[in-house]
């Protein structure tokens, strides 16, 4: 793989997967990031990768929607592999809005498939980045496996899992080289404010009220974004071809209790005055429709195959996470401005 395309390279996990391709990986080739820059995809984020490495790295602003896009993106630059990471990924957003989930989703999809496919000759990988919402909702007991059947709850989860299909599709009827990976809830810095954990850091910060959904006991399974992106390059390189892997976190939390170990750090790392807990500023807000339970993954498959294991804990990314908040200041008030402020006023009232 010498010429990746990085789609979504603008947001959150495509963008600390590039930095983490381009700084810290055995990868000597160069990135093509492909990115529509919708209100979650940020150029800064990857500012100084842009100076610094030019030949490493090219930005283009385009919509994987847009067929001709795609092709002149493929042909120009001889991309011989791709990252899928271009996608809707808020739950709440596509209950209100889903038109835009199964555009980008699904048809945005077949669109880099179909690209792939008429540049057989010279690709090496598809891989496709995936979710555990695809499988639906745990009972308190239980794990996603890749053998999980699919039971998709929101039209984000269904816009994933029909991409999902798609991708299988092409392996199994043209031979494409395609791995794909599912994975939980993953949290860091540069993530879009509109996430439970950056939501509840700021908020926190400013003394605003932490909003938690029901009775806050929905739980997901945490998984620091360095250590999702370290498992995608694995296996990209390593990954049997026409396989999925679930990437997780081994980190089961109940919102509420996310959300309290937030406020926990936070007062440690940079206490109110009078040394007033930050939990007081916790209210629960009416459920959101179809809020699915647990999701829990098994990476069994990818620690035994490929030898991956998250290195950060839940406290240990959580304060990274934190303290990065902390120490971009100006990057939060650029992205929490405009549309993001309309979001939250709506939705978290």
């Amino acid at each position: 793989m010498k010429n990746i395309m990085v789609t979504g390279g603008c947001g959150f996990i495509g963008s600390v997967f590039i930095r983490y391709l381009l700084l810290e990986s055995d990868f000597d080739g160069r990135v093509i990031n492909l990115d529509k820059l919708t209100y979650a995809g940020n150029p800064e984020n990857l500012a100084d990768i842009a100076k610094t490495l030019p030949e490493n790295y090219v930005f283009i602003k385009a919509d994987i929607c847009d067929l001709d896009a795609v092709n002149h993106a493929f042909d120009t630059y001889a991309i011989d592999a791709v990252c899928n990471f271009a996608a809707e990924s808020h739950v709440d957003r596509s209950i209100v809005a889903p038109d835009a989930f199964i555009k980008t989703n699904i048809e945005g999809t077949f669109n880099l498939l179909e690209v792939a496919r008429r540049n057989l000759d010279n690709l090496v990988l598809f891989h496709h980045v995936s979710t555990d919402e695809v499988f639906g909702s745990l009972g308190p007991s239980g794990f996603f496996t890749e053998q999980t059947s699919y039971r998709p709850n929101s039209p984000y989860s269904a816009s994933k899992a029909a991409s999902d299909h798609l991708v299988r599709a092409y392996s199994k009827t043209y031979g494409l080289p395609v791995t794909l990976s599912n994975c939980s809830n993953n949290y860091g810095p540069y993530q879009f404010p509109e996430k439970l954990i950056p939501l509840m850091i700021l908020n926190a910060m400013e003394d605003k009220t932490l909003p938690v959904y029901g009775d806050g006991r929905n739980i997901r399974d945490w998984l620091y974004v360095k250590d999702h992106c370290r498992a995608v390059w694995e296996i990209m390189k390593n990954g049997t071809r026409g396989q999925t892997y679930n990437i997780g976190g081994r980190c089961e939390l109940a919102n509420i209790d996310t959300v309290s170990m937030v406020c926990d750090l936070l007062d440690d790392i940079q206490p109110r005055e009078e040394q007033a807990s930050r939990r007081d500023l916790i209210r629960f807000v009416k459920d959101r429709p179809g809020h699915d339970l647990r999701y829990a993954i098994d990476c069994s498959k990818l620690e035994n195959e490929l030898g991956w294991t998250p290195r950060e804990s839940f406290e240990s990314g959580l304060r990274k996470t934190i303290q990065w908040y902390l120490d971009n200041p100006q990057w939060v008030e650029r992205v929490k401005s405009g549309e993001y402020r309309q979001w939250i006023k709506r939705h978290y009232k």
